[in-house]
């Protein structure tokens, strides 16, 4: 089954969540990560490596992406969702 992703606004303009069909992040934890940072989690990678991402948080089917302030959503949404078709393929 194709991962679905819903994109919600959050009342932070440099956030957003994406709210999916199925569990991204294993286990009760929660995962924050800063670009830069390490991960060997797929799509945590992927996101972190887009240009302008500042860091995420996620935890079982959705992540919220932050992005730094002088970035544009226009710029970065068409990348959150190739990464997520990529390593959800």
């Amino acid at each position: 089954m194709a991962i679905e992703i819903n994109i919600q606004e959050t009342p932070n303009p440099n956030s957003i969540k994406v709210n999916t069909n199925q569990t991204l992040f294993e286990g009760p934890r929660s995962t924050s990560l800063k670009a830069g940072d390490e991960t060997d989690h797929p799509l945590a990678k992927a996101l972190l490596s887009i240009e302008g991402i500042d860091n995420i948080f996620g935890i079982k089917d959705f992540v919220t992406i932050s992005k730094k302030a002088d970035t544009s959503w226009d710029a970065i949404l068409p990348q959150v969702e190739e990464a997520f078709k990529i390593v959800y393929a």
